[in-house]
């Protein structure tokens, strides 16, 4: 096992200590991410319909595609009785569902009726629970009132143990190799989709004989005045003299991320670029320095707003949020946000992407680290020169 079996123990002890505090008499995992925390099942199978079931009291079963049930025998620590194949004939069929077989399955075992006794918690925002499967669910079990956990397993996943860390630490490692690699291949001439390929091989080489994972998002490279635009990808157009490359990426290790943004500029930056690559970094600094146990994020968010002010810019969005395990479409956890409406309080172990991301109009320009709240202050997980980086006059 990857982890020990008294920190599975611990996690799933989190997990039902915040399932009592919601009145949760059972509980209903989907999202990939948070199956990995409890269970350790690792594979390319939430394409298709996999539960897995956590009473309040009592063993957990996990129901996934039955070619699938194998894998999670080899990567969980699960007892082989508790992990259940559901048959093939249930897989992308109009008028069946998975969740139909799987509910039958739980009133077989006589799950069903303890369950009733409180609410059943469903991750109703997971990107894998379909409102097919929510209608499955809902009529072929009338005895449970299902509600949503509102991320449950996800705040629990906030806080790192010291093997979580080691494992981020090295994805971190991983991650400045890989915009080693980014900032290598970034070259006037060079086609996007090549420094893309130079990114991915570098994600999964790993560094010093450590290899990578796949990571949860591709390579992100808005170029020229397309950086003025977040989360686009890369093209078959060649990289040419003056532009601005915004790199995203993030290293991956035992499904662990690390992510990183640094902005290549090919050729002489003009004076906006200039002066917003040095505010971001003013406000980044300022942050860093912010950051330790106890203080609520959204200070933070202000720290941030009142530096920004200095140079008469403003940024809307949030300025980071919480990381960890992360499989497609997203390494966020998808609960703490950087931002001035998050009245969350920083403790020790937390890991943030801390993001100075800033779209303007027809340019754009991005830094970020990846970092862990420690005893004192802060730790920076990621380590690569924080700022705007030229190739070429």
């Amino acid at each position: 096992m990857l982890f020990s079996q008294e920190e599975y123990d611990a996690r799933l002890a989190g997990v039902r200590a915040r399932m009592a505090r919601q009145g949760l008499s059972a509980l209903l995992v989907t999202d990939p991410a948070n199956l990995y925390y409890l269970t350790g099942y690792n594979a390319w199978s939430f394409y298709t319909p996999q539960v897995l079931f956590v009473p309040a009291d009592g063993p957990m079963l996990f129901f996934a595609r039955e070619m699938d049930a194998g894998g999670a025998s080899r990567t969980s620590w699960l007892p082989p009785d508790n992990i259940v194949g559901y048959p093939e004939r249930y897989v992308h069929r109009p008028h069946l569902h998975p969740f139909d077989w799987i509910a039958f399955a739980l009133r077989e075992r006589a799950l069903i009726a303890p369950a009733a006794a409180g609410c059943v918690g469903l991750e109703m925002d997971s990107h894998f629970f379909s409102p097919k499967g929510y209608r499955a669910l809902v009529n072929a079990l009338p005895e449970w009132t299902l509600v949503d956990c509102f991320e449950l397993v996800n705040w629990v996943r906030s806080v790192k143990s010291p093997a979580e860390l080691d494992l981020m630490r090295q994805a971190a490692r991983i991650c400045n190799g890989a915009m080693e690699a980014a900032v290598a291949s970034i070259a006037v001439g060079v086609r996007q989709c090549d420094a893309a390929a130079a990114i991915s091989q570098a994600q999964i080489t790993g560094v010093d004989g450590t290899g990578g994972d796949y990571p949860a998002i591709v390579p992100m490279l808005p170029t020229g005045e397309a950086a003025d635009t977040p989360h686009l990808t890369w093209s078959e157009d060649r990289f040419q003299a003056g532009q601005a490359v915004v790199v995203e990426l993030a290293g991956a290790y035992r499904r662990y991320h690390a992510p990183l943004a640094r902005t290549v500029v090919l050729g002489t930056p003009s004076p906006r670029l200039g002066k917003l690559a040095d505010a971001v970094a003013d406000g980044l600094d300022a942050v860093l320095t912010e950051i330790q146990p106890g203080v609520p994020v959204s200070e933070l968010a202000r720290t941030w707003n009142r530096t920004l002010g200095k140079y008469g810019l403003e940024k809307p969005s949030r300025i980071g949020y919480s990381i960890g395990i992360g499989y497609p479409p997203d390494w966020g956890e998808r609960t703490i946000s950087l931002r001035s409406e998050d009245e969350t309080i920083l403790a020790e172990n937390m890991t943030f992407h801390l993001i100075g991301g800033m779209w303007m109009e027809g340019y754009g320009y991005e830094l970020s680290e990846s970092i862990c709240v420690s005893s004192d202050g802060v730790e920076t997980l990621t380590s690569f020169p924080r700022e705007l980086l030229q190739k070429g006059s």
